[in-house]
Order: C-alpha cells, then structure tokens, then sequence
C-alpha cells in the first residue's frame, strides 16, 4: 500500500481528527474511502461497481455491541428530540 502527503491547514486537520475520533474512524480512513469514491465514481466497469458494492457492504457492518448498523428512523427522531431536551432520556 502507498503512502501519500497532503498540505492540509492546522484547524481543519484539528476539526477532522476530532470529528474521527467521534465517528469510531481515522482521518487516514476517511481520505481513503474518500479518494477510493472520487477514482470510482467515472468508471462503470464490473470491477468498479463490485468495489462499490463493497465498500457500502464494509460500512453497513453491526456495531461492535451486536446493535444493528441502522436503528430505525424512530430511534432517531428519539435522539434528536432528546438533544433538545424535548424528550426525557
């Protein structure tokens, strides 16, 4: 595997290493899948559309805690209304 180097400004390489951390990921991880999105996106080969289909198979993957990798839209509505503190936790 290659390695690559960027020129990134100080806050936001900050902002998006804090915001990996929070997703359960890494900054490394999010340009790959980001790069590996742009290289994909023009080619309509079998290949392509198999690392497509792959790479959204790897992402719909349950949490480690067995939970489903979609709660559900209710389950989400819950949550946000709890961050508002419309909803009692």
């Amino acid at each position: 595997m290659a390695n690559l180097t960027i020129a990134i400004d100080d806050e936001l390489l900050k902002q998006a290493r804090i915001k990996a951390v929070h997703d359960g990921t890494s900054v490394n991880e999010v340009c790959r899948q980001a790069l590996e999105r742009y290289a994909l996106e023009s080619s309509d080969t079998p290949e392509a559309r198999i690392a497509k289909l792959r790479a959204l198979a790897a992402q719909a993957r349950p949490s480690p805690d067995g939970k489903p990798a979609w709660p559900g839209r209710e389950a989400l509505y819950e949550e946000v209304l709890r961050e508002r503190g419309l909803l009692k936790p």
